[in-house]
């Protein structure tokens, strides 16, 4: 059960009704995450305020980078929702979840999962042959900040539905 009563989207007014729109609209729902979050209608917008600086990524790369979070948070929830999302932007199941082995069946995908993975494993501290492998792979300098935020927007989102205990709304993602 979760621990934070949420806002429905029909209790939801002003800025929250705003932001729950533009979500229903992208999404076709609000998940139980949004409402959750939406408690704060000012932290929602923040959290989804990140996505602007991710342009450099491909939306799979952006499901990849989840999965690979999601995995080592050991986050249900976020398994569930980017597993669903990473069929709708063409990952394959057995993509998935190769990624959430800590590699990818794809090259340039590998060399990106295995450079989030040690962001996360190692807070940072990534060897200097993992950061070579991801640039000699065909990412550029300047996505690097990207992925960084984008392992930041997954741990802030694994861990707070951890803490909340939020219920899943998803189709639960395969076991490994």
């Amino acid at each position: 059960m979760p621990r934070l009563t949420s806002l429905s989207v029909e209790q939801a007014t002003g800025q929250a009704a705003q932001l729950y729109s533009a979500i229903q609209k992208q999404v076709g729902v609000v998940p139980n995450l949004y409402q959750a979050i939406g408690v704060n209608s000012h932290v929602l917008e923040a959290v989804l305020h990140l996505n602007a600086g991710l342009g450099s990524l491909s939306a799979p790369d952006k499901e990849a980078i989840a999965l690979a979070v999601a995995e080592s948070n050991s986050c249900d929830y976020c398994l569930a929702a980017h597993t669903y999302l990473g069929k709708a932007h063409g990952l394959e199941e057995s993509e998935m979840l190769a990624i959430r082995k800590g590699g990818a069946t794809d090259g340039k995908r590998n060399a990106l999962i295995r450079f989030v993975r040690e962001i996360v494993d190692r807070k940072g501290a990534v060897a200097d042959e993992t950061y070579q492998a991801f640039l000699a792979a065909g990412y550029e300098e300047q996505q690097v900040p990207a992925v960084v935020l984008a392992v930041v927007q997954n741990i802030y989102t694994n861990y707070f539905n951890t803490l909340n205990q939020t219920v899943v709304d998803f189709p639960a993602a395969p076991a490994l």
